[in-house]
């Protein structure tokens, strides 16, 4: 049941929905500026981006699966009276061959328009979303971990002075490299050469500001605070703000990556359906942290889907 809040005199209630490589994505919101009250939030795990890399293709499964989550989160959109819907779809759909037939199929459907954005775009709202209410006197990372790409964005103030994006996921490069069950030493170790060069060639020849702050978004390190915190059930709230120093990342990333995929899902905080992909986003975010000199970094949750939200609300008013 979706907890109604009262609007303030000069907010907007916004739906997002975030159809990513990995996950697709609710959030229902009263914004007001760049301040962002979560009305309701869900992810479901639907996999649209299962087999892009090799095919070029988004599989009927994945199509049809978005498509159900999507069908569910229809009537909370409509109970909640959101004034403005804004569908985005990141990386697989960008991606595959048939991502354009995808988008129509959504209009005819649900009658969505679905934005397929850029790598550029994606960095931009992302960090929209997790510089929002926080100190604008900092520079900081952001890092998003998606399933088909990885964002770094470096910020500050209200507007990005670098980002990149990655062709680096946890489902591009859990089937690409990590084949084994549980994945082998030689294959961690591809792993993380590859992810180390794509971050190296990235930032060649780039001259970066001193970074105050580091914070990760998206499911591989909000599921790592959910472990290091043993949450059960998730709790959005312990998540927010929690600290993971590189040390215990690379703990974690030992744990996790000695287990067959069976055993990972019965791990306290994780939840099953991201057992596949975790060991490829901790690797990921080790050689991030490992290229900026970074000892910890910082978990939100305020992050694309705060970004689009925002944008939402502006274009509404």
């Amino acid at each position: 049941m979706v907890a109604t809040l009262p609007k303030s005199a000069s907010s907007v209630r916004v739906a997002v929905i975030d159809i990513g490589t990995n996950s697709t994505r609710l959030l229902i919101a009263d914004v007001d500026g760049s301040e962002v009250d979560e009305i309701y939030r869900e992810s479901r795990v639907t996999r649209l981006g299962r087999g892009v890399d090799h095919s070029g293709q988004l599989s009927a499964e994945g199509i049809e699966a978005v498509c159900n989550a999507i069908a569910d989160y229809m009537p909370l959109i409509a109970g909640e009276e959101a004034g403005e819907v804004m569908v985005i779809a990141t990386s697989a759909v960008r991606d595959a061959e048939n991502g354009q037939a995808f988008a129509a199929e959504l209009r005819e459907r649900f009658d969505l328009h679905c934005q397929i954005i850029d790598g550029d775009q994606e960095a931009n709202y992302t960090y929209l979303g997790t510089s929002s209410g926080r100190n604008r006197d900092e520079t900081m990372l952001v890092v998003d971990i998606g399933g088909g790409s990885t964002e770094m964005i470096i910020g500050r103030g209200p507007d990005p002075v670098f980002h990149t994006s990655l062709q680096a996921g946890v489902v591009r490069h859990t089937e690409r490299i990590l084949t084994g069950d549980p994945p082998s030493s030689v294959e961690l170790e591809a792993l993380a050469k590859d992810i180390g060069k794509l971050v190296q060639a990235s930032l060649e020849g780039v001259e970066l500001p001193a970074v105050d702050r580091a914070v990760a978004v998206a499911g591989t390190p909000s599921s790592l605070a959910a472990i290091d915190l043993e949450l059960e059930p998730y709790d959005p709230k312990a998540v927010e703000g929690h600290r993971l120093p590189l040390r215990t990342v690379q703990w974690w990333l030992s744990r996790l990556a000695s287990m067959p995929l069976e055993d990972r899902k019965q791990v306290p905080g994780l939840h099953p359906d991201r057992a596949q992909a975790i060991v490829a986003g901790v690797v990921i975010l080790i050689e991030i942290m490992r290229n900026f000199d970074l000892l910890e970094i910082e978990v939100s949750e305020h992050d694309i889907l705060y970004g689009c939200a925002i944008t939402a609300a502006a274009s509404a008013a």
